[in-house]
């Protein structure tokens, strides 16, 4: 078995302070993923489908605006803010398909009901210089932060 072995020898090497493990088979047209500790366990499927299970675009959406939302929190506690309960983000995933190739294209829009405009936006741009997903994405793919 190969390994395809992408790490980055930059600056940005760190300490690993946690590790996702899943075993998936069958992909997404008749897939199931699991997690090793038991706690995710999905069946999955292709987007539009009428069968049972998430899809990939799903699952990175509900990731990536759970880690947004809680890179929100740590800007807002730095400059010692209380976020609103009802704080929401709606993330769009969009699956794409040009010259032959699939690109994937976001937006996260951001609720933020209460928070000064000026204060939303200064929060919501610190949290993507912090949220690690905000880091993997950039200059890859399409991303659209808005504050709704």
């Amino acid at each position: 078995m190969s390994q395809l072995d992408e790490r980055r020898t930059t600056p940005h090497d760190g300490k690993v302070v946690y590790t996702a493990r899943t075993h998936t088979t069958g992909g997404r047209e008749n897939g199931v993923s699991r997690s090793s500790d038991g706690r995710l366990d999905v069946k999955l499927s292709v987007p539009g489908s009428a069968r049972i299970g998430t899809n990939p675009e799903q699952l990175f959406a509900a990731g990536w605006s759970a880690c947004f939302e809680s890179a929100i929190g740590l800007a807002a506690r730095k400059r010692k803010i209380v976020l609103p309960a009802d704080l929401a983000i709606d993330a769009e995933v969009d699956l794409k398909q040009a010259d032959g190739a699939y690109l994937l294209g976001t937006r996260l829009n951001v609720s933020l009901p209460g928070v000064a405009r000026d204060v939303a936006e200064a929060l919501v741009e610190e949290a993507h210089q912090i949220c690690p997903y905000s880091k993997a994405t950039r200059g890859n793919i399409d991303v659209a932060i808005n504050l709704v």
